[in-house]
């Protein structure tokens, strides 16, 4: 069931009047019926792996009920080593497995061996790498006594299968969200409404600007060899604003959506392509992820307290790990080195300038140049992300360093013209909680921009994409 179909603006509604009027009185019956639905929800895509689910759920549920009692450091190191094998095992069988074993082969055959190794069709089941990571997280702190253990099977089963962000997330932590199915919540008309903002927000960014820019990389990207230079880095900055507002779109639904509960998930993006640096757009983009991977390995790694030449090796440990989790393909893991390589810099250089006085507030040309700079190493970087092979991804690069680069692209003016409309309003909004936040402004005004948001959507969406996350 996608955010942007007549299936959810059905299914939303339904489930909100029952859960606000029907269940209300009762947290438990509130929580076993967002169980029941988001298990619906699920279903939707396919019920056969609602067995995966449960099962994810039972087994983590149940090591946590082991945490507690009186336990050795050595048992709960076994607790917490089973719950890691069993749900790494499960991403690794039903996304890895046969990356892994075409990677094998590859080496074998480079070296003159040629072996006939076994593959199996796999389906990938929508939203396991999130879930998976959702789940990690509670054992990991029970482990570390961050949070203690919960004994109410319904509310933990929720929270593993909340509907909201169950497919594509944000990826949240126990100890913020599995708290807020225990505490009863409050019909607030301020929530309403912001939740309801979000909603149209993402609407737009997905409808409006990514499934448009979709339709233009698609054609520069399936035709890059004949393409300009200027042509394919126009079709690069389409594929980031596609992806941009396709993931950021999805996040401001499944926030908004959960708000319209009584829920608070953690904010996933944060205007990143205003960042003024590489480390900063990591801070800006896809949050839930990038922090997920800072506590759960780059912090253990030994972090930034380290020598340096540890520390660029924990960056592009953390990094290549991020672009696997991204996808079982090579251009992945490719993609995830170059931000690693974007990245030592600035860390390395902060780390060694950091005793130093902060420096006064950066002049506004100098902050645009640093954007620009930024937001420039993201688009190149995006197109091994988007090319199906790395050959691909390089042959597409070469062109656009070719001197046709400074040749007139042969794109859409009117798009390139719309998208950089809409960053000058992300610009405008950027110390806002969210682009569509206007609640600052008087409403006549609010409501015009409301009007005028539904007005793009119904009329200049374009052709219905699937969400480029659900891949993952």
């Amino acid at each position: 069931m996608l955010f942007n179909t007549v299936d959810f603006a059905v299914f939303l509604p339904i489930v909100l009047l029952l859960y606000w009027s029907v269940f209300k009185n009762s947290l438990r019956l509130q929580n076993i019926f967002i169980v029941l639905v988001s298990y619906f929800f699920y279903a939707c895509w396919d019920w056969r792996f609602l067995g995966l689910i449960f099962l994810s759920s039972l087994v983590d549920y149940t090591i946590g009920l082991r945490f507690n009692k009186p336990l050795s450091q050595q048992y709960k190191k076994y607790l917490l080593g089973f719950s890691v094998l069993f749900n790494l095992g499960l991403l690794f069988t039903f996304k890895y497995f046969n990356f892994f074993i075409d990677t094998f082969t590859s080496v074998f055959s480079f070296f003159g061996t040629q072996i006939q190794p076994t593959s199996i069709s796999i389906i990938l089941p929508v939203g396991i790498s999130f879930y998976t990571f959702q789940t990690l997280s509670y054992t990991i702190d029970l482990y570390k006594e961050k949070i203690t253990p919960t004994k109410n099977i319904v509310a933990f089963f929720a929270f593993v299968s909340f509907f909201p962000q169950l497919v594509a997330g944000p990826i949240e932590r126990a100890s913020r969200l599995l708290p807020q199915f225990a505490k009863k919540r409050k019909f607030e008309y301020s929530k309403q409404v912001d939740g309801l903002r979000l909603i149209l927000g993402g609407l737009f960014k997905k409808m409006v600007i990514a499934d448009n820019c979709a339709l233009l990389a698609n054609q520069i990207f399936d035709s890059y060899p004949t393409q300009s230079g200027s042509t394919l880095f126009a079709g690069a900055v389409f594929f980031a604003f596609q992806i941009y507002g396709d993931f950021s779109g999805y996040s401001d639904i499944a926030i908004g959506s959960s708000r319209l509960l009584g829920f608070d998930l953690m904010k996933n993006f944060n205007f990143p392509y205003l960042s003024q640096n590489m480390s900063e757009f990591w801070k800006r983009w896809h949050i839930s992820l990038s922090s997920w991977f800072r506590d759960y390995v780059y912090i253990p790694l030994g972090g930034s307290r380290v020598s340096n030449g540890r520390l660029v090796l924990n960056i592009v440990i953390v990094f290549l790990v991020s672009g696997l989790w991204h996808g079982a393909n090579l251009t992945f893991v490719f993609w995830g080195g170059i931000h690693a390589l974007f990245v030592i810099p600035v860390i390395v250089l902060h780390k060694k300038y950091k005793a130093q006085r902060p420096s006064a507030p950066v002049a506004l040309w100098r902050q645009l140049l640093n954007i620009g700079a930024t937001f420039t190493m993201v688009v190149l970087a995006w197109v091994f992300f988007r090319a199906p092979t790395i050959t691909d991804a390089f042959g597409y690069i070469d062109i656009i360093f070719s001197s046709s680069l400074f040749t007139m692209p042969m794109v859409s003016r009117s798009a390139l013209l719309f998208v950089f409309l809409y960053m000058i309003c992300e610009w405008l909004q950027r110390h806002r909680a969210h682009v569509l936040d206007v609640s600052h402004v008087s409403r006549p005004i609010r409501y015009c921009i409301y009007y005028l948001v539904c007005f793009a959507i119904f009329y200049f969406a374009g052709d219905l994409q699937p969400f480029i996350y659900f891949q993952f």
